[in-house]
């Protein structure tokens, strides 16, 4: 079977760290890179959270982890703190000696892609800044990387940061726009809503058995997963939600996909009301495709992948504290 070169462009928390651990494991992904961008925590605890993933994985420094954009393009920084905490349920390992490789996540997607032309996927799963980054550094990057699949946006419905808005848009409108305008060959769009809502949200009771698989990989998913599974029960989604490993999934395994369509797609930069909504303007409209946006998924293969994923026995490289 072939694998899939891919980079993971990550602001690492709660399922980010599942799609992590999913590039990892799972028999069709080549994992390049994990570039870190601003996002749900702080940036320095992202790193951290990057280096804590790999390391319950068994495969502390066998990845190379970039640190990326700092902030947005043009605003400041607006975490969702008050959704994942820290991002990995309070856990912390000793980091003296874990490398950082000194390359910008920026310069190491241009390197990368330039590289392999045509053949590196990126699955963006935060705040698109380095995406756009890279092609405003570069205008032939987008040319060069063989699909871009973005955790981004809402399909026309609720946010989850405001009532429009899903948050990784919301908090770099500017480079969520850039990328739409870029000219990537095969941009394909994971929403939150309706999509990540129905299809990649599981109830308290099929949590609590993803939960009890007795692995450090499942352990490590409830330490990483409870504060947002909390938070979502106590504004109406029932369950926990995981749209950024269901992005790295259809890449890797795109027969879970049922339902998907071209779409427009933009996003607003200059309403303070709507700020990072995404308009996703369907066929009717005779306006020119952008974007592949995801309409329906297998939710149970999906769940599947995930139970076998954090079924897998594995042995942490060093301890962490709290698991």
């Amino acid at each position: 079977m072939a694998r899939i070169p891919v980079v993971i462009d990550t602001d690492t928390a709660q399922d980010d760290c599942v799609t992590i651990l999913l590039g990892l494991m799972d028999e069709r992904a080549d994992l390049r890179a994990i570039t870190m961008v601003a996002g749900n925590v702080s940036f320095d605890q992202q790193v951290a959270n990057a280096h804590t993933t790999l390391n319950v994985a068994g495969r502390l420094g066998s990845v190379p982890v970039h640190e990326g954009c700092r902030r947005p393009l043009r605003r400041e920084w607006e975490s969702a703190e008050n959704v994942h905490g820290d991002g990995s349920g309070g856990l912390s390992m000793d980091l003296d000696g874990v490398h950082l490789d000194p390359e910008d996540g920026v310069d190491a997607l241009l390197r990368i892609t330039a590289e392999d032309p045509g053949e590196v996927s990126i699955v963006a799963i935060g705040p698109l800044t380095n995406i756009a980054s890279a092609v405003l550094r570069d205008p032939g990057f987008a040319a060069r990387v063989r699909s871009l699949y973005v955790m981004g946006g809402s399909n026309n419905g609720r946010g989850n940061i405001t009532a429009s808005a899903e948050y990784n848009f919301y908090v770099d409108p500017e480079a969520a726009q850039i990328v739409m305008d870029a000219g990537f060959d095969d941009l394909v769009i994971v929403p939150w809503a309706p999509l990540t809502l129905r299809d990649a949200t599981f109830d308290r009771a099929t949590y609590n058995g993803l939960c009890s698989l007795g692995t450090p990989l499942s352990d490590f998913f409830r330490r990483m997963c409870d504060a947002t599974i909390d938070f979502d029960e106590s504004v109406g989604v029932d369950g926990s939600t995981h749209p950024d490993s269901l992005t790295l999934a259809i890449l890797l395994h795109p027969e879970l996909v049922l339902a998907s369509a071209p779409y427009r797609v933009d996003v607003e930069t200059s309403s303070s009301l709507t700020r990072g909504h995404s308009v996703m303007a369907w066929s009717t409209f005779d306006l020119t495709p952008n974007a592949t946006v995801v309409e329906a998924v297998d939710k149970a293969a999906f769940l599947g992948l995930l139970r076998g994923l954090l079924a897998t026995p594995t042995r942490p490289d060093r301890p962490v504290s709290g698991l």
